[in-house]
C-alpha cells in the first residue's frame, strides 16, 4: 500500500501566503512611506507659506513706514516714485485704504487694479491678526497700520516664485521617490516572503515524500526554537502516533487473524468430521458440543474486540461516580469468579479538603469494567492473594493500585502487555484472548487518566490506575 498523507485541496483557488505576505508587507511599508511624505509634503508647504508671508508682512511694514510715516501719501512724491523702486517680487502689488476704507494709493507691475477681496477682510484686520489670502498662485497679506490716530490698511501682494520652484522640486522628488520605493519595496516584500517561507516550502517537500509505508521519515526541524521548528515539531509528534497507530493496527489484525484462525478451524474440521463419520446420534452430539465450544470462543473474542472498539468512544455521558464503589462492585464479581480466592481491599486516607471521598467524573460501568479487568488479571496469574489499595496520590488525583505475587513478566514481554491480542509466553495456557488490559488502557484515557504497569521475574506484577478526583 502506497498512499502518501493527504494535503488539503480544493477546487477553489485561495491566494498563496506567500502572496498575502507580499501584500501586507508592501501595504504596510508603503503605508508608512506615504505617512512620510505627507508629512514632508504638508511642513515644506508650511514652511514655505509662513517663509513668504513673513516677507509680505515685512514688505508691508516697510511700504507703511514709507508711504505713510516719512511721506504722508504726498501725491506729488508718490508719482515721482517708478514701479522698480517699491516693486522687487513677482506679480507684486501694493494697495493703501485710509480710515474710510478708501483705497488712496495703489500700484502694480501689470497695472492691474486692486483686489476685489481686500475688502472682505476690511473688518477682520487687527494688529495682531494680519489677514492671509490666495487668488491662484498669487499670495496678499493685509496688515493694520496707525499713525497719528489715524488708520490705514495695507495690502501687499506677490507670487513666491523661488519657493514656489523650490516646492515644486520637492514634490517632484517626493513624487518619483516613492515610486522608486514602491519598486524596491515590492522586491523586498518578495525576498522577505521568499526567506520566510523557505522552511516551510521545505517541510511542504518533506511531507510530500512521507507515505503510510514509509511513516519512520521525519520533517527537519531547524532551529528547534521558531514557530515553524515548533509546526515540524508537532507534525513529527503526529508522524510517531500515526507510525505506532499503524504498527498497532497491523499487530492488532494479525493477532486477531490468528486468533479467528483456531476456532474456525476447529469448527470446520469438526462439522465435516461429523458430518463425515458420525452416523448415530452421541457422535454427532459430541461434535455438536465441541463446534459449539469453538464458537463461544469465537464469540468471546468477537465480543472482547468490540468492546476494545468501544473503550475509545468518548461522548459517552459523564457522571458522578464514587470510585470506591465501583472497586467493591468489580471485587465481588471477581470473587465470583475466583471462588476461595483471597482479595484484601484497603482504603487510604485522603485530603480534609476533598467533598465527595473518592469521587470522580466519568461512567461508572466502563470503569467497572477497567478494575474488573485489572483485578481478573491478577487472579489469573497469581494463586496468592490480590491486594488492592485505593488512595490519593494528591488532593486531585485517585490512585488504584492492584498487585499480585504471581510470576512476574520479564522487561520486553511487561512492555508489550498493553498490546491488544498480546499474551506472553506464561499466559498461553490461560483463558483469555490479551484483551483485558488493552481495554482498561482505553477506558482510562478517555477518563483522562493514566494507566501504570509494574513487574518482575518472580516477585509478582503491580498495576496502578490514577483518575481525576472530583
Amino acid at each position: 500500500m502506497n498512499v502518501t498523507l493527504p494535503l488539503t485541496t480544493s477546487p477553489f483557488h485561495p491566494m498563496l501566503i506567500r502572496n498575502k505576505l507580499i501584500l501586507r508587507f508592501m501595504a504596510l511599508v508603503f503605508a508608512i512611506q506615504l505617512c512620510l511624505t505627507g508629512f514632508i509634503y504638508y511642513y515644506s508647504a508650511r514652511a514655505r507659506e509662513l517663509r513668504f508671508y513673513h516677507r509680505l508682512e515685512g514688505k508691508a511694514e516697510q511700504t507703511a513706514n514709507l508711504l505713510i510715516r516719512r511721506l504722508s501719501l504726498d501725491p506729488g512724491v508718490l508719482r515721482s516714485f517708478r514701479k522698480k523702486d517699491l516693486l522687487t517680487m513677482h506679480n507684486e502689488r501694493i494697495s493703501i485704504y485710509d480710515a474710510q476704507r478708501q483705497l488712496v494709493f495703489h500700484l502694480a507691475q501689470e497695472d492691474e487694479p486692486a483686489s476685489a477681496r481686500d475688502a472682505e477682510y476690511f473688518s477682520q484686520i487687527t494688529r495682531k491678526k494680519p489677514a492671509r489670502f490666495r487668488e491662484g498662485k498669487v499670495e496678499t497679506l493685509g496688515i493694520l497700520y496707525r499713525y497719528k490716530k489715524r488708520e490705514y490698511l495695507v495690502f501687499v501682494a506677490g507670487r513666491d516664485q523661488f519657493g514656489g520652484r523650490e516646492f515644486d522640486t520637492l514634490t517632484s522628488i517626493l513624487l518619483w521617490g516613492n515610486l522608486g520605493a514602491l519598486v524596491l519595496i515590492i522586491g523586498a516584500a518578495w525576498l522577505f516572503a521568499d526567506r520566510s517561507l523557505r522552511p516551510l516550502q521545505r517541510m511542504v517537500a518533506e511531507v510530500k515524500g512521507i507515505t503510510a509505508s514509509d511513516l519512520k521519515r521525519r520533517v527537519d526541524e531547524g532551529n528547534r526554537q521558531d514557530e515553524i521548528a515548533q509546526l515540524a515539531m508537532t507534525f513529527n509528534q503526529m508522524l510517531s502516533g500515526l507510525e505506532q497507530a499503524f504498527e498497532n493496527q497491523k499487530s492488532f489484525v494479525a493477532h486477531a487473524s490468528h486468533e479467528l484462525r483456531t476456532p474456525l478451524a476447529n469448527v470446520l474440521g469438526t462439522l465435516e468430521t461429523a458430518s463425515a463419520y458420525d452416523t448415530d446420534l452421541p457422535a454427532a452430539k459430541r461434535s455438536i458440543d465441541s463446534a459449539v465450544e469453538e464458537i463461544q470462543k469465537v464469540i468471546d473474542l468477537t465480543n472482547g474486540l468490540l468492546t476494545l472498539a468501544k473503550a475509545d468512544d468518548t461522548s459517552f455521558a459523564r457522571a458522578a461516580v464514587s470510585l470506591d464503589d465501583v472497586v467493591l462492585q468489580a471485587v465481588d464479581a471477581c470473587k465470583l469468579r475466583y471462588p476461595g480466592r483471597s482479595i484484601q481491599v484497603d482504603f487510604g486516607t485522603w485530603p480534609e479538603a476533598v467533598e465527595e471521598v473518592f469521587g470522580t467524573r466519568g461512567n461508572g460501568q466502563l470503569l467497572q469494567t477497567a478494575v474488573l479487568n485489572l483485578l481478573d488479571n491478577a487472579c489469573k496469574y497469581s494463586d496468592q492473594a490480590v491486594r488492592v489499595q485505593l488512595s490519593y496520590q494528591s488532593p486531585r488525583t485517585l490512585q488504584l493500585t492492584v498487585a499480585d505475587t504471581g510470576a512476574g513478566l520479564p522487561p520486553e514481554e511487561a512492555a508489550r502487555v498493553l498490546e491488544p491480542l498480546y499474551r506472553g509466553p506464561n499466559g498461553l495456557d490461560k483463558p483469555g484472548y490479551g484483551l483485558g488490559l488493552a481495554i482498561t488502557q482505553k477506558i482510562i484515557q478517555v477518563h483522562a487518566g493514566q494507566l501504570l504497569f509494574s513487574s518482575r521475574p518472580g516477585q509478582g506484577t503491580t498495576v496502578t490506575l490514577l483518575l481525576p478526583a472530583a
